[in-house]
């Protein structure tokens, strides 16, 4: 999903990192709400590597999904709501368990921006390990709206294409219409039931289970399935990327 340039600072243009400078990215998106590229819809400015430095096409999708947000709300006005919840969160009152209760209860936008990359990183053994055969299966169990069948989608501003549930929101490009959701299969409901339950675990670990419980299936053999590699990214259609 990206390149590496090798150095010892971010490029002059990102800001803080959403994993590795949290705070300092919360801070520079919260304090900077009047800057005009606010004016734009939430899914836009997630891609703004200035103010969210490190959230892609797939994550974006799943953050905004997670949270049940249009992708074409303004951002600053779902973004000017996390002031209020800061200045609850800093209650006096607020013993530290209600406050990590209050935080786990009401996660917000900001929060996800770097939980949700951290799930992908914390499994990076499963994905990103070329022996592992079987990682894009596990990735793809771990999306939830990005590519999921029942999902809508449409094009941004920019030309990339947003995933997501329900309804666009005010600021959807006129006289674009959501492409026809991918059908949803009862294969695909298991997976999103099992994703949003499990994070990250293998397609491959989830039949073999299924397998020890139920005995082996008709026509199976038990043990290791061969798997074959995933495409290559070039042939990924254009409508998609």
């Amino acid at each position: 999903f990206g390149s590496w340039r090798l150095g010892d600072a971010w490029q002059p243009e990102r800001g803080p990192c959403v994993v590795s400078e949290y705070q300092a990215f919360r801070e520079n998106v919260l304090k900077s709400l009047d800057d005009r590229a606010f004016d734009k819809p939430i899914c836009e400015v997630l891609l703004n590597q200035k103010y969210f430095n490190g959230i892609g096409n797939y994550l974006r999708a799943e953050i905004l999904f997670r949270l049940e947000i249009p992708p074409f709300e303004k951002a600053r006005t779902v973004l000017e709501a996390l002031k209020e919840q800061e200045q609850r969160k800093k209650d006096p009152s607020l013993t530290l368990s209600k406050k990590v209760k209050l935080r786990q209860e009401n996660p917000d936008l900001l929060e996800l921006c770097h939980t949700v990359p951290m799930e992908v990183i914390m499994a990076e053994k499963q994905l990103s390990d070329p022996e592992h055969s079987d990682n894009y299966a596990a990735f793809k169990n771990w999306l939830q709206c990005y590519l999921v069948p029942g999902m809508s989608s449409l094009r941004d501003r920019s030309g990339r294409t947003i995933w997501f549930q329900g309804e666009p929101g005010p600021m959807a490009p006129k006289g674009e219409f959501p492409l026809p959701p991918l059908p949803v299969t009862p294969r695909a409901l298991k997976q999103r039931r099992r994703a949003a339950v499990n994070p990250l675990k293998s397609e491959e670990e989830e039949e073999e289970k299924e397998e020890e419980a139920d005995g082996p299936r008709k026509g199976c053999t038990r043990g290791r399935r061969k798997v074959t590699a995933a495409p290559a990214l070039s042939e990924v259609p254009l409508s998609v990327r």
